[in-house]
Protein backbone atom coordinates (compact mmCIF):
# COMPACT_ATOMS: atom_id res chain seq x y z
CA UNK A 1 0.00 0.00 0.00
CA UNK A 2 2.85 2.29 0.43
CA UNK A 3 2.55 5.87 1.55
CA UNK A 4 0.30 6.07 5.12
CA UNK A 5 0.71 1.89 5.57
CA UNK A 6 4.33 1.11 5.99
CA UNK A 7 7.54 0.45 8.01
CA UNK A 8 10.50 1.86 8.01
CA UNK A 9 13.27 -0.24 9.42
CA UNK A 10 16.12 1.87 9.56
CA UNK A 11 17.20 5.07 11.92
CA UNK A 12 19.87 7.04 12.99
CA UNK A 13 20.98 6.57 16.47
CA UNK A 14 23.09 8.82 18.50
CA UNK A 15 26.56 8.03 19.90
CA UNK A 16 26.78 6.49 23.49
CA UNK A 17 26.83 8.64 26.30
CA UNK A 18 24.77 11.37 24.42
CA UNK A 19 20.95 10.37 25.82
CA UNK A 20 22.08 9.96 29.89
CA UNK A 21 24.45 13.57 29.48
CA UNK A 22 21.04 14.91 28.26
CA UNK A 23 19.20 13.27 31.11
CA UNK A 24 21.48 14.54 33.80
CA UNK A 25 19.93 18.36 33.28
CA UNK A 26 16.89 19.86 34.15
CA UNK A 27 14.51 19.97 30.71
CA UNK A 28 14.33 23.62 31.27
CA UNK A 29 17.70 24.40 31.11
CA UNK A 30 18.11 22.12 27.58
CA UNK A 31 14.58 24.41 26.52
CA UNK A 32 16.39 27.80 27.27
CA UNK A 33 19.14 26.74 24.79
CA UNK A 34 16.58 25.86 21.59
CA UNK A 35 15.05 29.28 21.95
CA UNK A 36 12.18 28.00 23.65
CA UNK A 37 10.78 26.86 20.48
CA UNK A 38 10.94 22.60 20.79
CA UNK A 39 8.46 21.79 23.85
CA UNK A 40 5.45 19.36 23.33
CA UNK A 41 3.14 22.13 24.87
CA UNK A 42 1.15 21.90 27.43
CA UNK A 43 -0.99 19.31 25.76
CA UNK A 44 0.95 16.02 26.78
CA UNK A 45 1.62 15.23 30.37
CA UNK A 46 3.04 12.67 32.76
CA UNK A 47 0.60 10.89 34.12
CA UNK A 48 3.04 11.22 37.36
CA UNK A 49 4.52 14.10 38.46
CA UNK A 50 7.89 12.99 39.53
CA UNK A 51 8.16 10.77 35.87
CA UNK A 52 11.70 11.50 34.26
CA UNK A 53 12.26 10.30 30.38
CA UNK A 54 14.92 10.27 28.02
CA UNK A 55 15.52 8.11 25.29
CA UNK A 56 15.71 7.54 21.53
CA UNK A 57 12.94 8.35 19.45
CA UNK A 58 10.99 5.26 17.62
CA UNK A 59 8.36 6.77 16.15
CA UNK A 60 5.10 5.79 15.12
CA UNK A 61 2.06 7.43 12.93
CA UNK A 62 -1.38 5.61 13.70
CA UNK A 63 -4.76 6.20 12.95
CA UNK A 64 -6.98 7.48 15.35
CA UNK A 65 -8.19 4.57 17.82
CA UNK A 66 -6.19 2.07 16.69
CA UNK A 67 -3.07 0.61 17.95
CA UNK A 68 -2.00 -1.53 15.42
CA UNK A 69 1.65 0.13 14.80
CA UNK A 70 2.40 0.88 18.16
CA UNK A 71 1.92 -3.29 19.08
CA UNK A 72 4.35 -3.48 16.04
CA UNK A 73 6.50 -0.88 17.62
CA UNK A 74 7.29 -2.88 20.60
CA UNK A 75 8.62 -5.83 18.81
CA UNK A 76 10.66 -3.31 16.83
CA UNK A 77 12.42 -1.31 19.84
CA UNK A 78 15.51 -1.33 20.95
CA UNK A 79 16.52 -1.00 24.60
CA UNK A 80 16.48 2.84 25.69
CA UNK A 81 13.96 3.56 23.19
CA UNK A 82 11.22 6.30 23.63
CA UNK A 83 7.80 5.14 21.80
CA UNK A 84 6.78 8.72 20.26
CA UNK A 85 3.05 7.93 18.84
CA UNK A 86 1.00 10.68 16.62
CA UNK A 87 -2.37 9.77 17.13
CA UNK A 88 -3.53 13.15 15.90
CA UNK A 89 -4.61 14.23 19.90
CA UNK A 90 -7.57 12.21 19.52
CA UNK A 91 -9.13 10.97 22.94
CA UNK A 92 -11.68 8.56 22.24
CA UNK A 93 -10.32 5.17 22.49
CA UNK A 94 -7.22 4.30 24.38
CA UNK A 95 -4.36 3.40 22.95
CA UNK A 96 -1.87 1.85 25.60
CA UNK A 97 -2.77 -0.41 28.78
CA UNK A 98 -1.19 -2.50 31.25
CA UNK A 99 -0.32 -5.03 28.86
CA UNK A 100 1.09 -3.16 26.54
CA UNK A 101 3.68 -1.26 28.95
CA UNK A 102 4.75 -4.73 30.65
CA UNK A 103 5.72 -6.07 27.56
CA UNK A 104 7.53 -2.71 26.83
CA UNK A 105 9.49 -3.49 30.37
CA UNK A 106 10.40 -6.88 28.37
CA UNK A 107 11.80 -5.13 25.59
CA UNK A 108 13.57 -2.63 27.29
CA UNK A 109 11.63 0.47 26.41
CA UNK A 110 12.68 3.88 28.31
CA UNK A 111 8.89 5.14 28.35
CA UNK A 112 5.98 6.50 25.93
CA UNK A 113 5.07 9.70 24.42
CA UNK A 114 1.48 9.45 23.31
CA UNK A 115 -0.60 12.39 21.33
CA UNK A 116 -3.91 10.39 22.12
CA UNK A 117 -5.07 8.71 24.70
CA UNK A 118 -4.34 5.99 27.62
CA UNK A 119 -5.72 3.87 30.49
CA UNK A 120 -4.69 1.71 33.21
CA UNK A 121 -3.71 4.92 34.30
CA UNK A 122 -2.60 3.74 38.17
CA UNK A 123 -0.61 0.77 37.17
CA UNK A 124 1.31 2.23 33.90
CA UNK A 125 1.79 5.60 35.75
CA UNK A 126 4.16 3.11 38.32
CA UNK A 127 5.81 0.86 36.06
CA UNK A 128 6.57 3.30 32.71
CA UNK A 129 7.34 7.07 31.90
CA UNK A 130 3.99 7.90 29.77
CA UNK A 131 3.06 11.14 28.67
CA UNK A 132 0.08 11.64 26.92
CA UNK A 133 -2.67 13.91 25.71
CA UNK A 134 -5.54 12.30 27.81
CA UNK A 135 -7.11 9.34 29.64
CA UNK A 136 -10.01 7.16 28.04
CA UNK A 137 -11.22 3.60 29.13
CA UNK A 138 -12.37 2.75 25.70
CA UNK A 139 -9.90 0.02 24.00
CA UNK A 140 -8.52 0.29 20.45
CA UNK A 141 -9.11 -1.25 17.59
CA UNK A 142 -5.99 -2.72 15.23
CA UNK A 143 -6.80 -2.77 12.00
CA UNK A 144 -4.09 -0.03 10.94
CA UNK A 145 -3.25 2.12 8.75
CA UNK A 146 0.00 3.87 10.17
CA UNK A 147 3.46 3.95 9.96
CA UNK A 148 6.68 3.62 11.75
CA UNK A 149 9.91 5.41 11.49
CA UNK A 150 8.35 8.57 9.95
CA UNK A 151 8.75 12.15 11.20
CA UNK A 152 5.53 13.09 13.22
CA UNK A 153 3.91 15.79 15.36
CA UNK A 154 2.92 15.28 18.80
CA UNK A 155 1.36 18.48 20.93
CA UNK A 156 2.57 20.68 17.83
CA UNK A 157 6.17 19.25 18.57
CA UNK A 158 8.09 17.66 15.76
CA UNK A 159 10.44 14.54 16.10
CA UNK A 160 12.50 12.50 13.92
CA UNK A 161 13.32 8.67 13.94
CA UNK A 162 16.55 8.66 16.07
CA UNK A 163 15.60 12.09 17.81
CA UNK A 164 16.68 12.49 21.83
CA UNK A 165 13.44 12.85 23.58
CA UNK A 166 13.58 14.11 26.85
CA UNK A 167 10.68 14.58 29.59
CA UNK A 168 10.01 15.41 33.36
CA UNK A 169 7.69 17.02 35.99
CA UNK A 170 7.35 20.23 33.01
CA UNK A 171 6.44 18.26 29.79
CA UNK A 172 8.77 16.56 26.72
CA UNK A 173 11.23 17.90 24.68
CA UNK A 174 12.64 16.67 21.41
CA UNK A 175 16.84 17.34 20.90
CA UNK A 176 17.07 16.79 17.00
CA UNK A 177 19.85 14.55 16.49
CA UNK A 178 21.56 16.94 14.02
CA UNK A 179 22.19 19.29 16.27
CA UNK A 180 22.32 17.39 19.73
CA UNK A 181 25.95 17.91 20.51
CA UNK A 182 25.91 21.51 20.27
CA UNK A 183 22.94 21.85 22.60
CA UNK A 184 24.16 19.56 24.98
CA UNK A 185 27.18 21.67 25.03
CA UNK A 186 25.19 24.83 25.55
CA UNK A 187 22.71 23.34 28.10
CA UNK A 188 25.71 21.70 30.55
CA UNK A 189 27.16 25.65 30.57
CA UNK A 190 24.30 26.98 31.11
CA UNK A 191 23.40 24.25 34.27
CA UNK A 192 26.81 25.34 35.42
CA UNK A 193 26.01 28.89 35.90
CA UNK A 194 22.74 28.37 37.12
CA UNK A 195 24.36 26.43 40.03
CA UNK A 196 26.82 29.35 40.82
CA UNK A 197 23.39 31.20 41.34
CA UNK A 198 21.89 29.46 43.35
CA UNK A 199 24.81 29.59 45.66
CA UNK A 200 25.21 33.00 45.11
CA UNK A 201 21.02 33.56 46.45
CA UNK A 202 21.60 31.09 49.53
CA UNK A 203 25.00 33.24 50.37
CA UNK A 204 22.67 36.48 49.55
CA UNK A 205 25.30 38.11 46.59
CA UNK A 206 23.20 37.48 44.04
CA UNK A 207 23.16 40.89 41.77
CA UNK A 208 19.66 41.87 40.92
CA UNK A 209 20.74 45.16 39.31
CA UNK A 210 19.80 44.16 36.05
CA UNK A 211 16.19 44.79 37.31
CA UNK A 212 16.42 48.32 37.47
CA UNK A 213 18.40 48.97 34.50
CA UNK A 214 16.08 46.86 32.16
CA UNK A 215 13.01 49.37 33.46
CA UNK A 216 15.25 52.36 32.97
CA UNK A 217 16.35 51.30 29.79
CA UNK A 218 12.16 50.58 28.93
CA UNK A 219 11.14 54.11 29.64
CA UNK A 220 9.91 53.18 33.27
CA UNK A 221 9.08 56.35 35.46
CA UNK A 222 10.16 56.01 39.25
CA UNK A 223 7.84 58.67 40.98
Amino acid sequence: MGVGFRIKQERPRPRAGLVEAFAALPLANISDNMSRMFAGGAVLRPLAPEMRLAGVALTVRTRPGDNLMMHKAIDMAEPGDVVVVDAGGDLTNSLLGEIMIRLSLRHDIAGWIIDGAVRDTAEISRLMPVYARGISHRGPYKDGPGEINVPVAVGGMIVHPGDVVLGDGDGVLCVPLAEAEEILELAQAHNARERVSMHQIEEGTFDRSWIDRTLKANGCRFE
